[in-house]
């Protein structure tokens, strides 16, 4: 079973940034893809952005483009970083991975999951 811990969450003004983190343990995570979710308050789990196991190729949702950016290291990581928040980008931010898989993104296309990490965009 993959392990996965997010780390880096807290409060951020509007306009303000925030570098998200998730470490992987349990299994080969260079074998995997990587993505991020989030859950807004009273809402549902949204796909926010994924890169492939090889790094290769990344996909994000259209309410992030040009302001989040995936990356991964050769090892056991995967980040997130948030430029230019919003108050509507506040949620809790789960880091999800699934063996080699390159698909739809939804919530249950991936396997493995963390615990989350609280984001909260306010002044």
């Amino acid at each position: 079973q993959m392990r996965l811990v997010e780390s880096g969450g807290g409060l951020v003004q509007p306009g303000g940034s925030l570098s998200l983190s998730c470490a992987a343990s349990g299994r080969t995570f260079s074998a995997y893809t990587a993505a991020w979710f989030r859950q807004p308050p009273g809402k549902e789990r949204d796909f926010v952005a994924a890169i492939s196991w090889s790094g290769d190729s990344t996909k994000y949702a259209d309410s992030v483009k040009g302001r989040f950016t995936i990356s991964r290291d050769n090892a056991n990581m995967v980040y997130l970083q948030m430029n230019i928040l919003k108050p509507g980008d506040t949620a809790i931010y789960y880091c999800a991975a699934e063996r080699a898989y390159w698909g739809n993104f939804g919530r249950a296309d991936f396997g493995s999951w963390g615990q989350g990490t609280q984001v909260t965009v306010s002044s």
